[in-house]
């Protein structure tokens, strides 16, 4: 298993996906993505794993619904407005692999935990 957790900011469930891999003994690596921003691929990955880019927006955030991204359909634009600013993005984005989880995924988490061992 090999454990990556996205965030931009810290916040509870951030907090919840670290304790939950560190109260599992599972290795996992932070990425800070306001530090380092992921990468094309990565974010192409992430939208089509979360069912398209705009799922991947935290459109809970006042600040996000007031963005440009969420009025535009043109998906190379709002791929655009995450690489440069990444706080848009829903955090945590938990990767393992080629799966992703957005937010609190612990139940996946768990089927991950499970078929690992």
């Amino acid at each position: 298993m090999n454990i990556q957790i996205y965030y931009t900011k810290r916040n509870f469930d951030v907090q919840k996906a670290e304790r939950f891999f560190k109260e599992r003994r599972i290795p996992f690596q932070l990425v800070d993505m306001q530090k380092t921003p992921p990468g094309r691929r990565e974010l192409q990955l992430f939208a089509q794993q979360a069912g398209g880019v705009k799922n991947l927006l935290n459109q809970e955030d006042t600040k996000v619904r007031s963005h440009p991204c969420m009025y535009t359909p043109d998906q190379e634009r709002i791929f655009e407005y995450i690489t440069q600013q990444p706080s848009l993005m829903i955090s945590p984005i938990v990767r393992n692999g080629r799966q992703i989880t957005l937010g609190n995924g612990e139940s996946v988490w768990k089927q991950w935990a499970e078929q690992d061992h």
